[in-house]
């Protein structure tokens, strides 16, 4: 039931997430993006009837001042929070593999009837922190060690939590590996509903109007341009991600034979 809350309770912080840049992002496009983005486009036009053979510049404004750039980027920042908030989890785990949770001093070691005080340690810890990869590998560990007796099944216990564990690590990036997806596939959003605008004006482009296609091809390459741009971002995240997280899980196992089943004794 607990674990269900505390589920509910991070979906539920993290759509809030989402809603609050949503708002932030809608309010900057107002107040800046849109009317610079007007105001560019009206220069232009102005330049373009008093300077014969003028062609227009590039304005990062108009480019990112469509509804998919627009959603886009609320998707990409949000991606990137998400990351963020990854990135500095898995570096509060690895400070737990420089500290000597068990508090065992030199020489000594641990016998199957200790392991249920040495896990009261583990249990002592914060509230957080019990959640952790290191503590949950250890616990399961001398569990296995107080049930058993037997250093090898220890051993082998430790290899198959850390595996468990790299699984839920993975898992927990499904919101992330979501919003990568979006971000390109919003471009792509983008990039049909311009060529349909661009194909729609064909006849008034016969007839001397291009504004009509140029516009419209003008969403789809933007919206296209700010996506894949995004995505890329996003992927070197995410990839460092789960390095990171594979790294820690590996780290992990070995700080477990080192301090733990190196000192484990049957006798």
């Amino acid at each position: 039931m607990a674990a269900s809350q505390a589920y509910m309770k991070d979906r539920a912080g993290k759509l809030a997430l989402l809603v609050g840049i949503a708002i932030i992002t809608h309010l900057l496009y107002q107040m800046i993006v849109i009317p610079r983005a007007d105001a560019w486009k009206a220069a232009q036009l102005e330049l373009v009837r008093k300077t014969p053979g003028y062609h227009p510049e590039r304005s990062f404004f108009v480019i990112i001042a469509g509804d998919e750039q627009k959603a886009t980027i609320i998707i990409a920042v949000w991606a990137a929070f998400l990351s963020f908030m990854q990135f500095g989890d898995t570096r509060k785990q690895r400070r737990l593999l420089e500290a000597d949770l068990l508090r065992l001093p030199p020489g000594v070691v641990i016998l199957p009837e200790d392991a249920q005080e040495y896990s009261r340690r583990l249990d002592q810890l914060p509230g957080k922190e019990r959640d952790f990869v290191v503590p949950r590998v250890l616990r399961g560990a001398l569990k296995r060690f107080g049930t058993t007796r037997n250093v090898q099944d220890v051993s082998t216990t430790v290899h198959n939590t850390c595996e468990s564990e790299a699984a839920r690590l993975d898992s927990e990036l499904a919101m992330l590996r979501f919003s990568v997806w979006a971000t390109p596939a919003l471009g792509f959003i983008g990039t049909v509903r311009g060529i349909g605008i661009a194909l729609q004006g064909a006849e008034m482009a016969m007839k001397g109007d291009t504004s009509a296609v140029t516009g419209g091809l003008g969403i789809s390459f933007n919206s296209t341009l700010i996506a894949l741009s995004l995505c890329l971002i996003l992927m070197f995240l995410l990839h460092e991600i789960q390095l990171a997280q594979e790294r820690l899980v590996l780290d992990t196992e070995r700080y477990a034979d080192e301090q733990l089943v190196a000192r484990l004794s049957s006798r």
